[in-house]
């Protein structure tokens, strides 16, 4: 089991975009999910990519198909209970099962043989879930290929942690995700990503707060 993708729950006015685009990424294609009131814009990396997501409908993420995965909780969360983020892995070798306890979120928008399956923890830690059909976005088929070279060179997203300022001990699906490579969630003072690309080798940093709760290290 590896990292597929994160997400990080923004306003729909796009400033997160365009603060990465700043930077010097370029933009994948948008997605809009029918039936879960969410909509996104993305950022490719050789082996992962940062998904900013936003609301679209909030009738479709509060439904009895959506609210389960608290989604509505953490785009609209304003008290910093809910943890504005999402971590999705994916297998790392063929047939690979998620490592921790998951349920089946079946969304309109996905074929109906998929399904997205959602590990069990508190809405302080990010969601956590587990995408069986997901591959590198390197290794996508073409007629699926994302940008991923960018002008400033960033090519891999080489380690990911999450801080949360809930103090109650980690679910399963946390503790899982902390024994991967590169991957870590810790306790401190609030939520917040912290992203490092091609292993911070030149020793620049961005920090995208108050917009965005991300800091980036390069």
């Amino acid at each position: 089991m590896e990292m597929d993708h994160v997400f990080i729950c923004v306003n729909h006015d796009g400033r997160g975009a365009e603060s990465l685009k700043t930077l010097g990424l370029v933009e994948g294609t948008p997605n809009v999910h029918p039936g879960q009131g969410t909509a996104n814009r993305r950022f490719f990396f050789r082996n992962a990519f940062i998904e900013l997501l936003y609301l679209t409908d909030e009738s479709e993420a509060r439904s009895q198909l959506t609210a389960p995965t608290r989604l509505f909780d953490r785009l609209t969360c304003t008290e910093g209970v809910a943890a504005p983020f999402g971590v999705c892995f994916r297998p790392s070798t063929v047939g690979e099962k998620p490592l921790f306890p998951v349920w089946e979120y079946r969304p309109v928008y996905l074929p109906a043989a998929l399904s997205v399956d959602v590990g069990h923890a508190p809405v302080s830690e990010p969601m956590w879930f587990f995408l069986s059909f997901a591959k590198r976005p390197d290794e996508a088929p073409i007629e699926r290929a994302q940008p991923f070279e960018h002008p400033n060179g960033f090519r891999d997203i080489t380690s990911v942690r999450v801080i949360t300022p809930d103090n109650q001990a980690f679910s399963s699906a946390a503790q899982c995700a902390n024994q991967l490579e590169g991957f870590a969630i810790v306790q401190g003072h609030e939520h917040l990503l912290i992203v490092e690309i091609d292993h911070g080798a030149s020793g620049q940093t961005h920090d995208f707060r108050p917009g965005m709760p991300m800091i980036m290290n390069w």
